[in-house]
């Protein structure tokens, strides 16, 4: 017989559940007393369902402040979780993304099935970073690595695919030293290296030069803070633009220093911005190995520097994989379908 909501304890108040535990399909409802909450937890045209559907292969409905689920027993006691987690974070004021919906179902999955959840006092599991604007939270495994080993390292490698949030968790920490003083800038690079296209001559000065290379930096930096402090710190230094060709002979000091695209580094350029590390300064260098815009022939400074750094006291090297793209999810399928037709070595390891 279905079980109601007295017969499970586990529940917070205002919902109810009623589940068959020995049929192999389940079925829940779940009431929410927030109606406007549970409008925003559904998402616009409910997307936030449809998402929720594919992840966990059941069919959730929404009928008012009601949200009925069927499918497996797991799949449904899934479902219940993150659709709880996110509305207690709708009643706190945050505004869901589907970033959010596939960041709790990520760590709905992690947790494994545990049965005594609480909503409320559930803390999530990865790693978070908390700033003035919003926090920041890993959405997988990896992620949650790298936060890990931003805090504890002052040389930090993030190497995978593009949508994995390399960059952008380096901004977000690089955000929160300054924002709590410890570091007194943030220094941002990238080699000037053109994509397959010939751009040309490019107008204006040094910054107006590179702001194309920079724009995802840039995108990520008045994401997570308030746009006025970033252009304050812009017009005072304290946020730095400095093209990779420029830091010859600099010892960064007290600062936050993230290059990115480094896979477009050459041997020299990489040890040479390596070498510029200074007293209270952290490093973080992100790239895509499989994106080398290198003439044919020129080894990419990245993988020789994570070859060679491999093991050494200080330095910590997270890799991302295709399951831990968070954009859209079909780039996840797509980083996964050019991986599988990537060429393999005689050894036979990609």
């Amino acid at each position: 017989m279905p079980k109601s909501a007295s017969d499970s304890p586990s529940l917070a108040p205002g919902r109810k559940i009623d589940r068959d535990l020995k049929a192999p399909d389940a079925h829940i409802e779940l009431a929410f007393d927030d109606n406007r909450a549970a409008s925003s937890l559904v998402g616009q045209y409910g997307q936030n369902l449809a998402l929720l559907e594919r992840r966990l292969n059941v069919v959730a409905d929404q009928r008012g402040n009601h949200v009925t689920v069927a499918g497996s027993r797991d799949g449904c006691e899934a479902a219940r979780r993150v659709l709880e987690s996110l509305y207690e974070q709708v009643l706190q004021g945050h505004e869901l993304t589907q970033g959010d919906v596939d960041g709790a179902i990520r760590a709905v999955i992690a947790q494994g099935s545990l049965f005594d959840f609480d909503p409320k006092s559930a803390r999530p599991s990865f790693e978070e970073i908390n700033l003035r604007k919003r926090p920041v939270r890993a959405r997988t495994a990896a992620q949650d690595a790298y936060i890990r080993a931003l805090k504890r390292y002052s040389l930090v490698f993030g190497v995978g695919p593009a949508g994995t949030g390399k960059t952008w968790l380096a901004v977000a920490h690089a955000a929160q030293l300054f924002e709590r003083k410890e570091v007194d800038k943030i220094i941002l690079s990238r080699p000037a290296v053109e994509a397959g296209e010939r751009l040309g001559f490019l107008p204006g000065d040094m910054r107006e030069k590179v702001d194309p290379y920079l724009r995802p930096i840039y995108d990520a930096l008045y994401d997570l803070m308030d746009a006025r402090v970033v252009e304050r710190a812009l017009q005072t230094g304290e946020i730095e633009i400095a093209p990779l060709a420029f830091m010859r002979g600099r010892t960064l000091t007290n600062a936050v220093i993230i290059l990115d695209e480094a896979q477009n580094t050459t041997s020299m350029q990489m040890k040479m911005f390596l070498t510029r590390l200074g007293e209270n300064s952290r490093m973080i260098v992100t790239g895509d190995p499989s994106q080398v815009d290198l003439p044919n022939g020129q080894p990419s400074g990245l993988a020789e520097a994570t070859r060679l750094l491999d093991g050494v006291e200080g330095i910590a090297q997270v890799t991302f994989a295709a399951e831990d793209v968070i954009r859209h999810e079909l780039v996840q399928r797509i980083v996964a379908a050019y991986e599988k037709a990537a060429p393999r070595p005689a050894g036979g390891k990609p």
